[in-house]
């Protein structure tokens, strides 16, 4: 993994055009915010929406969470978008229907224009890529290796079940999510999202699991339409304390055995060699940088 990615666990979504929920999604605990161009924004809004982009910012995130805005795909309005989004206070911007290498480039190009224009820092404005089509879908690897902008990778469930005419299951979408991990890791970049839909946050236990799983499968955070999701995001997607500690200690007894001369040694009952103490040591990154951003 790059070392120059971004700490989340949670990306919440927010409608740049409803007021409460721009005034009140910095205390829902997410690391970032996602004001919302695309689906949440009726097209006679659109227009609109770009205008209260930069009022929005300061208020999302004044608890110290990162701010992306999600585009939409219409090459005519993205360019709109990209035009209204680049701005002081914009970690990125959430590309959608992400289809080709050359999209991505092509945004990358948009955007070093205006930091350019606008005096922002060349690269400043990082890109989260979502593949929804079926098309692609079969270029994720090259579209996760396109341009240094992009920090994460994700599929979006409800888009690409619909345009490959299947259902969004957590069984339907286990391949094609498992695939995205497998891109977006080659890549260097953050694997995003869950093997399920984000669309049901009402039973936050079912959630709880489908997060879980997903982590074991390798995903590392991902996005919430609703603030119940926040709070579950974050701890699953977060090593608990017990995890640290035995990442400690597997570390520990590890070293003291490769001082010793040894490659692989017993520890709690299993034996363990590299391939386990770097997952150990991923672990205890990972609890660092959390604890280095005050999460």
């Amino acid at each position: 993994m790059r070392n120059d990615l971004p700490v989340w666990r949670s990306l919440m979504f927010v409608p740049v055009t409803a007021e409460k929920f721009v005034r009140t999604g910095a205390d829902r605990g997410a690391d970032a915010i996602i004001l919302d161009l695309e689906d949440a924004v009726a097209p006679s809004q659109k227009d609109l929406a770009r205008t209260l982009i930069e009022a929005a910012i300061p208020q999302v995130a004044r608890n110290g969470a990162d701010v992306l805005v999600r585009v939409n795909r219409p090459w005519r309005m993205l360019v709109r978008d990209i035009e209204a989004a680049v701005l002081p206070g914009v970690a990125g911007l959430v590309l959608t229907k992400v289809d080709s290498p050359e999209h991505v480039l092509a945004a990358a190009e948009m955007v070093a224009e205006l930091e350019a224009e606008r005096g922002l820092p060349d690269g400043s404005v990082k890109f989260v890529v979502l593949v929804e089509t079926a098309t692609g879908f079969f270029r994720m690897e090259q579209i996760a290796r396109a341009h240094p902008r992009i920090v994460g990778l994700s599929l979006g469930a409800e888009d690409f079940a619909a345009d490959v005419g299947m259902q969004s299951e957590p069984e339907a979408l286990f391949y094609p999510k498992q695939h995205t991990v497998f891109a977006a890791r080659a890549a260097g970049v953050l694997p995003m999202g869950f093997i399920g839909s984000i669309a049901d946050f009402r039973d936050q236990e079912a959630f709880r699991q489908i997060v879980r799983r997903s982590k074991r499968f390798g995903f590392m955070c991902a996005s919430a339409i609703h603030p119940l999701q926040v709070a579950v995001l974050n701890e699953e997607f977060a090593p608990t304390a017990a995890e640290v500690e035995r990442a400690e200690r597997m570390v520990a007894a590890y070293e003291a055995a490769y001082a010793q001369g040894l490659g692989a040694v017993q520890f709690e009952g299993a034996m363990i060699d590299v391939p386990v103490v770097e997952r150990a040591k991923t672990v205890l990154k990972r609890a660092a940088a959390l604890r280095a951003k005050g999460r």
